[in-house]
């Protein structure tokens, strides 16, 4: 449902089609209980429908700019979302996580990133997967989800045309190569085990720590 004029929440009608397919994955993947660090939380609509579909999860969100944070709490109180933790400013290339606050202290056994890297400056990937890896548990996931050009995959033209139009608007952005994207996760110490095909010929990646990176420690 679009939120009144007066409503503290911004809406995203992306968001609201992608929660549940991404909801039924995220229940599929993650044990009944964890610490979950959102970047890029946007809207806060993911994390409110994810913290009331996974009840045992905690829900740290995230974002590089504060002016949607009072609408990540809006969503969050309309949906009873008591585990999700305030919103903290976080910008993947700073070198310490969150960017104005004290530094996290726990671990997290999930990161979730969901349509940041199109929008986002190409260096972002690689400070997303450096980050990650230094605040993941030893067997937790980075999961990103998204559009990707494969090589051996035609791309939908929806996707082309939506590749077309960022880089329009900023040259920096655009959809990017799953496997320069992998690259750059194996030289932060993480693998993709898993490639999860949603609709709208979006992605859901799932990223671990190398088994032969173990003590691995990603460079700053």
């Amino acid at each position: 449902m679009t939120p009144s004029p007066n409503d503290a929440r911004q809406y995203s009608a992306a968001a609201e089609r992608n929660r549940q397919p991404l909801l039924q994955a995220l229940q599929t993947l993650l044990p009944a209980k964890g610490l979950a660090l959102e970047i890029a939380s946007g809207t806060g609509q993911h994390a409110a429908w994810f913290a009331a579909g996974l009840p045992g999860w905690i829900w740290q969100t995230s974002d590089a700019d504060d002016s949607g944070f009072a609408s990540i709490r809006a969503w969050c109180a309309d949906t009873s979302a008591h585990k999700v933790r305030a919103p903290v400013r976080l910008d993947v290339l700073a070198p310490v996580w969150p960017s104005d606050a004290e530094p996290f202290e726990q671990d997290f056994d999930a990161v979730f990133c969901a349509n940041m890297l199109p929008i986002a400056p190409w260096p972002t990937c690689a400070a997303l997967m450096r980050g990650a890896a230094r605040h993941l548990r030893s067997d937790g996931l980075l999961l990103t989800y998204g559009p990707y050009l494969e090589d051996d995959v035609p791309t939908a033209p929806g996707n082309l045309a939506f590749d077309q139009s960022l880089r329009e608007r900023n040259p920096a952005w655009g959809i990017r190569r799953l496997d320069d994207v992998k690259l750059q996760a194996r030289l932060a110490g993480l693998q993709c085990r898993e490639r999860i095909q949603l609709p709208s010929n979006n992605l859901l990646l799932v990223f671990e720590r190398s088994a032969r990176n173990g003590n691995f420690t990603p460079p700053m």
